[in-house]
Parts: C-alpha cells; sequence; structure tokens
C-alpha cells in the first residue's frame, strides 16, 4: 500500500475508532452539558474521519468510498492506535484516554497544517479549532477530577497509570511514518513527544496527578494492524447494519 494512503488510513482510523467509543457513551454522560459535549466531540472526530478517508480513497484510486473503509474492513485492516480501543471504564478512564490522545492529536493537527501536501494541510487547518477545544477541554476535566474528592483523585492515578502503556505507540514510528517525514507530510517524532511530555506534565502538577515514569515500556502494533480483542467488539457493533444489508442506504 502506498505510504500515504496507509498514513492516512492511520488518521482516519483514530478518528473513528474514538468517535464510536463515545457515541457508545451517548446519554451516560456525568451531567446533562458533559454528554452533549462527549457527543459534540464525537461528531468532530467523524467528521474528521470523513476528510481523512476521502482523501485516502482518492489517492487509493480502488473505487472504495469512505463507507466501505468504515463498515467493509476487518480488525487486522484498522490502523488505529491501541489506546483508543481500550474500553470506556468509568468517566476518569474516558477522560484520561481522551486527554492522552488529545494532547497527542494537537499537536500533530498543528504540524500538518504546515505539511508539503496542500490537500492534508487544508484538513488540518480545517480540523485545527476543533482539535484545540478537545484538548482544552479533556485537560480540564482531568484537572478537576485529579484535584476533586479522594475518590475522583484515585480514579483518576488509576486511570493515568493503567493507559500510560499505550500512549506511547503514537511516537513510535515505522517506514510508513518515516516516509512522510522525509516527504515533509508529517512532522517528526521527537518533537511531537517533547511536546506531548510537556503538555501532559504541566497539567498532572495541576491536577495533582503523579506522572508515570517517561521511560515505561509501551505497547504498540495497532498501526500495522495487530490490536486488542477490544477492537472486534467495537467494529461487530459499528459494521453490523452494512454487513448484514450489504449497500444498504436510508
Amino acid at each position: 500500500m502506498d505510504p500515504k494512503v496507509n498514513y492516512l488510513l492511520r488518521l482516519g482510523d483514530n478518528a473513528l475508532i474514538l468517535s464510536q467509543q463515545l457515541c457508545r457513551l451517548c446519554g451516560k454522560g456525568p451531567a446533562l452539558e458533559e454528554d452533549m459535549a462527549l457527543s459534540n466531540v464525537a461528531l468532530d472526530l467523524l467528521g474528521q474521519t470523513r476528510l481523512w478517508y476521502e482523501y485516502a480513497a482518492e489517492l487509493e484510486g480502488a473505487g472504495r468510498d469512505e463507507d466501505r473503509l468504515a463498515y467493509h474492513r476487518d480488525a487486522h485492516d484498522f490502523k488505529n492506535c491501541l489506546l483508543l480501543e481500550q474500553p470506556n471504564g468509568n468517566y476518569a478512564d474516558t477522560m484520561m484516554r481522551q486527554f492522552y490522545f488529545d494532547t497527542w492529536h494537537y499537536f500533530l493537527i498543528a504540524g500538518l497544517t504546515h505539511s508539503s501536501d496542500a490537500r492534508i494541510a487544508a484538513i488540518a487547518e480545517k480540523s485545527l479549532k476543533e482539535v484545540t477545544y478537545h484538548l482544552r477541554r479533556s485537560g480540564d476535566l482531568v484537572v478537576r477530577m485529579g484535584d476533586g474528592t479522594a475518590i475522583s483523585h484515585a480514579k483518576t492515578q488509576a486511570a493515568a497509570d493503567a493507559l500510560w502503556m499505550y500512549s506511547g505507540e503514537v511516537f513510535t514510528y515505522d517506514a510508513v511514518d518515516h516516509a512522510m517525514v522525509d516527504a515533509g507530510i508529517a512532522p517528526p517524532a521527537d518533537a511531537l513527544r517533547t511536546q506531548w511530555l510537556a503538555h501532559v506534565a504541566e497539567i498532572f502538577a495541576e491536577a495533582t496527578l503523579a506522572m508515570p515514569p517517561k521511560d515505561a515500556w509501551m505497547q504498540s502494533g495497532g498501526k500495522q494492524g495487530r490490536h486488542t480483542e477490544h477492537l472486534g467488539y467495537i467494529l461487530a457493533e459499528m459494521q453490523f447494519l452494512q454487513r448484514a444489508y450489504p449497500n444498504a442506504q436510508w
């Protein structure tokens, strides 16, 4: 597969799987305002998914569109990072997963606005306001929960520790990522990791949370199609209608 198509699918898959995870929480937020915010973030991510998939399908030239990319691929064909397929869990789990992703996503999208590929730069520019809001919101909630009650602090710290091992995969570059960096399409991993660590440390300090070791061992494989068991359940729910009734339309 062409490296650029592969890279675009990774971007789209990340946004799609997290969007689906958040959609499952619709009506289950801890407060009405928060419930609406979750749904809005899910819709933002879904919109970004469509933009990445549309461009990937055009470059691929195999006759697939955004619907076929979303609903007619199996788990091993998805290239999302493992962090995003981790269970919603309690609200601390949900928001810590969101915060880890949002921090990386913000700095990535900001970097992609300077991409040598004009189409990618335009999509990033369009998405930047959304991901800026996502990061501000998830960081604020991490602070509120971490520096809240003893129970909320304990749950938030537990979530931070449990999900930490999935946070570093985005900085583990392979041949596809390096090809994008060499072509001036994507920012390098070292710069993103430095920015990510600095922002996470700042928010954790405000939230009175202990930051896990920077050199801790990290899970990987999602970008290459090696996933946890959770992705299969997510796709089974998301893809059921199209799999049961191929090419069905409203």
